[in-house]
């Protein structure tokens, strides 16, 4: 576990960085040019790199097949011992524990979200959608409503945008998932969100880019919020941070995640807990 930020005066808001399928917490770093790092210079946040089990997790897809799962690796109990060491050695706030997770990471999240509600004070989650319901099965799922923002590429290769059975590049099948749209619609009724949603356009697209950014937000006073950023064109990447490898696909630089996250989580120092 790589851990950035430390508070000596008052508790700090926790954020925890999930990595993809075979990579470490040091691997996520780079493939995002340590961009995450700005959430501890910037705002004053702890921030941990967290590492899987053999560089996965055990998230709770019944697809599944990683050794995290076939092992038995309680990744939920691993999480709850990461917070308690966050919040003990580096005066982490326990109130403002935040979760992004990208690709395998983000189906970790959603695990979280799931299981472990009361640990989060709210959730991101890049490149990965909610698994059918014929694919998910997490243990004692609780129904407390969270803060949860998306990321997704229309045009990534690994979890498809509209849905269907994510893969390596049509190889090795990872099972089925809802659509990025689907999955926002989902966490909104989770939230008991009944207002219609809001679109916004975030980065059009211009003559230097090929790709685009909307936004479409899920509001009610008094219920946690939802949103969902369609990067048009993008990949299986992180948009804003480092370019990935051509095979991901397209990297949008034109949307800064990291910004959006700490705008979404209320990161600014002295930030109170979102409602």
């Amino acid at each position: 576990m790589t851990v950035l930020g430390q508070t000596a005066d008052r508790p700090a808001p926790v954020v925890l960085l999930l990595h993809g399928s075979n990579q470490t917490g040091a691997k996520l770093r780079a493939f995002t040019g340590r961009a995450f790092d700005r959430l501890a210079a910037d705002h004053g946040a702890v921030v941990a790199y967290l590492d899987g089990y053999k560089h996965h997790w055990n998230d709770a897809r019944i697809s599944n097949r990683f050794a995290a799962r076939t092992e038995g690796y309680d990744d939920v109990a691993f999480t709850r011992t990461a917070i308690d060491r966050l919040v003990s050695r580096y005066g982490g706030d326990p109130s403002r524990v935040h979760a992004i997770g990208f690709s395998n990471g983000g189906q970790m999240v959603i695990r979280l979200i799931h299981e472990v509600p009361d640990l989060l004070a709210g959730a991101a989650v890049i490149s990965a959608t909610q698994p059918a319901e014929n694919n998910f099965a997490p243990d004692d799922p609780q129904d407390k409503p969270l803060p949860v923002m998306l990321v997704h590429g229309t045009k990534d290769p690994l979890v498809p945008f509209e849905g269907g059975m994510a893969s390596m590049w049509g190889f090795k099948p990872r099972g089925l998932g809802l659509s990025a749209a689907q999955t926002a619609r989902y966490y909104a009724q989770r939230n008991k969100i009944t207002t219609a949603p809001v679109a916004e356009s975030i980065a059009p697209a211009g003559r230097e880019t090929k790709t685009s950014v909307e936004a479409v937000h899920y509001r009610r006073p008094g219920h946690a919020p939802v949103t969902l950023y369609t990067v048009n064109g993008g990949g299986h990447t992180i948009p804003g941070t480092r370019k990935a490898p051509f095979v991901m696909g397209r990297t949008d630089m034109t949307f800064d995640t990291v910004a959006a996250a700490a705008d979404f989580f209320h990161l600014s120092a002295g930030a109170e807990r979102p409602a």
